[in-house]
């Protein structure tokens, strides 16, 4: 999957602008930007000018396996305004895109594949799609500047907000460092010249950049952007911490990890970010700050064992009660810099446990790609000797290379998982040195791909949807394969939610993975959460459906026959990891055992289990203190009241009001 915090709402900051090389009075027809990515070239980003009042635009760009292809039409009124407006093509996963915009006579309407709206409104506004634009974000930003006008009304409802962070000279021309917040979960950082044209923007492993400016000049203007985001990041952190060097939380359940059940009515001491006591009735102290825990339940902090960290995505786990990742791929210097600020809690976020990627360079190989199997074992070498806990392998690598690759690193002291490679079986990778698989859909895969489909291209996601249904879960051909996963204690990082929400989600429908949060989000979040991801075709809707299904029964199957498994997300930090629990206790798992995964189990697995993972005395005091009872309601982990991450305390309902979401519960005040 992809290695963002939601792939709709990332790839709308990727190409939210316009681009130009000269002011309006000398704009040149046709104008482009390169998207870049590790490989060099992704595509391109490029706008024509028809005349002062109309513009056209196509967007084509592509990474690993999902391609994006755009042809988006825009009109202005004199003053700049937007009056016609549209975008036609399809997403990363193939699904359509069909969107409009109109304005005329004092009626705005607005029309996609998945919602339509209408508003009388005298005054016209900006419209927000819920899909990729280029022309109309660069018409909003040349008018944001041109009426030194900061603050926007938009459709269908809303303020963007937009603050002037830098101005500097790149050669000549002058470019300003702008920030686009109010819509969203994180604010967008991107460069704009003195048109309010789009210029250059690092995201994530790819960038932006004009055309005809070099990597040298972007890497000027990158060093600036990531310092003006960290500024940003650290002053939310001061914000929203509390610092707890002495806490007594009074008259709550506790919940014990090694025995699976409640402690009721114990009091629990932290002292200099460690527990000290757990029993009844704890006498207060002099100088310990307390709170009454009554009606609440206290939890061990979350693991996600399938994150991709961002700087920016930390606030999101924390906010849900996460306070432990495993990073399963990052750029290196991307990631130690990330642990570095979550470890010293200048930006918010999570303890950090790296797992090192790689993969075999293709055509739709991602992040590290090496391209000999030489290569292949110096970088198991080069995570041994950095601190990472494992190896993830991904679908290009060579079958041949997996067994040399997994006796390098069991050498090293490092685990062997990933994606199983292509032309290879699931139980091949295990017999080549495998000790866990991410993402369920490999264990469907063992069957229904085999050795003879390209499982690197979106096979291995539509394969999935129109197969897997129909595959038996109780043939003797399963039932050895499962068996073999558990003689051989073969952990599984299922990820179903985000299979299910890849495979499950519709045209006009709240994506039913975050139908419990969509109406807490910011209104442009909330809209990339509704519509298909895939194309379907029709024939296979159902077939779709019920594969979705079918994960979860695999789910209990796993379970049944006592496979280890550890929750993951691999898509929305925080939020998707609540889900991919709750599926779990529907899947008929007992909630107790599937909170224990996602504390004291992951703990162990990471080798940490002797100081964290579980409320005993002596261990590391990463807690959340949750609104209810999980056991008997596992979606009350939503309604977290306070996350305790050693000394410091943060108040999630705190984090949601600066970030534009609406709070779950409230947060109890620290006596």
């Amino acid at each position: 999957m992809t290695k963002i915090i939601t792939k709709r709402s990332a790839l709308s900051t990727l190409v939210a602008a316009l681009l130009t090389t000269q002011s309006w009075a000398v704009f040149a027809d046709t104008i482009t930007n390169n998207v870049y990515s590790e490989k060099g070239l992704a595509g391109t980003l490029t706008q024509e000018k028809i005349d002062e009042q109309n513009y056209k635009a196509k967007i084509e760009f592509g990474w690993n396996n999902r391609r994006i292809l755009i042809d988006e039409t825009l009109k202005l009124n004199e003053k700049g305004l937007p009056i016609n407006f549209s975008l036609k093509g399809r997403s990363a996963f193939g699904s359509a895109i069909d969107e409009t915009f109109s304005y005329n006579r004092g009626i705005a309407q607005w029309k996609s594949v998945n919602e339509s709206g209408i508003k009388a409104d005298a005054t016209l506004d900006f419209y927000v799609p819920s899909n990729n634009r280029l022309a109309l974000d660069n018409a909003t930003m040349r008018y944001v500047l041109k009426n030194n006008k900061y603050e926007l009304d938009v459709y269908p409802q809303g303020k963007m907000l937009i603050e002037k962070m830098k101005t500097m000279k790149l050669g000549e021309q002058t470019v300003h460092l702008l920030v686009t917040s109010g819509l969203s979960l994180t604010p967008n950082f991107a460069w704009y010249d003195d048109d309010g044209n789009y210029f250059a923007q690092s995201w994530g492993s790819m960038y932006v950049l004009r055309d005809g400016y070099t990597k040298s000049q972007f890497e000027e203007l990158e060093a600036i952007q990531k310092q003006a985001e960290q500024q940003y990041l650290e002053n939310l952190a001061s914000k929203l911490t509390h610092d707890v060097p002495a806490l007594l939380i009074e008259n709550v359940a506790v919940f014990d990890g090694e025995q699976k059940k409640l402690l009721k009515n114990h009091d629990v001491l932290i002292k200099n970010g460690k527990i000290v006591e757990i029993t009844k009735h704890i006498k207060k102290q002099n100088g310990v700050a307390s709170l009454d825990g009554k009606g609440k339940t206290l939890i061990p902090g979350l693991w996600d064992m399938h994150g991709h960290l961002s700087k920016d995505n930390g606030i999101l786990n924390i906010a849900n009660g996460v306070t432990s990742v495993r990073d399963m791929g990052n750029d290196h210097d991307n990631i130690m810099e990330i642990e570095a600020l979550f470890n010293t809690n200048q930006v918010l976020g999570s303890r950090v446990y790296r797992a090192g990627f790689m993969d075999k360079y293709s055509e739709n190989s991602a992040g590290l790609s090496v391209k000999s199997l030489e290569e292949a074992l110096e970088t198991v070498d080069f995570f041994a000797d950095n601190g990472y806990v494992q190896v993830k392998l991904y679908s290009s690598i060579d079958p041949n290379w997996v067994k040399p690759i997994s006796e390098r690193a069991h050498s090293r002291g490092l685990r062997l998982s990933g994606h199983v490679p292509a032309f290879m079986t699931a139980e091949q990778a295990i017999a080549n040195g495998y000790d866990e698989i991410q993402h369920i859909n490999m264990l469907f895969l063992n069957f229904l791909a085999g050795e003879e489909v390209d499982t690197r291209t979106q096979k291995r996601f539509s394969l999935m949807g129109e197969q897997a249904s129909g595959l038996s879960l109780d043939s003797p051909q399963m039932n050895a394969f499962i068996k073999l996963l558990s003689d051989k204690r073969i952990v599984v990082d299922p990820t179903v939610s985000t299979f299910r929400s890849l495979l499950m989600a519709e045209d006009q429908k709240i994506n039913p993975e975050y139908a419990a949060i969509s109406e807490h989000m910011p209104i442009a979040f909330a809209r990339g959460l509704k519509g298909a991801e895939m194309h379907v075709d029709e024939q296979f809707k159902l077939s779709y459906q019920e594969s979705g299904e079918a994960m979860q029964q695999m789910l209990k199957k796993l379970y049944d026959a006592g496979v280890p498994m550890v929750p993951g997300t691999d898509n929305i930090a925080g939020f998707t990891l609540i889900r991919e629990l709750a599926l779990y206790v529907d899947a008929g798992i007992p909630a107790a055992d599937v909170l224990n995964m996602a504390t004291l189990e992951s703990a162990k697995l990471m080798g940490v289990a002797h100081q964290t993972g579980s409320i005993a005395k002596g261990k590391v005091a990463d807690l959340v203190l949750i609104d209810g009872d999980p056991l008997k309601d596992i979606t009350a982990l939503q309604k977290a009241t306070l996350v305790i991450k050693g000394e410091q305390a943060f108040k999630p309902a705190e984090i949601y009001q600066a970030i534009g979401v609406k709070p779950f519960t409230t947060s109890p005040s620290l006596k």
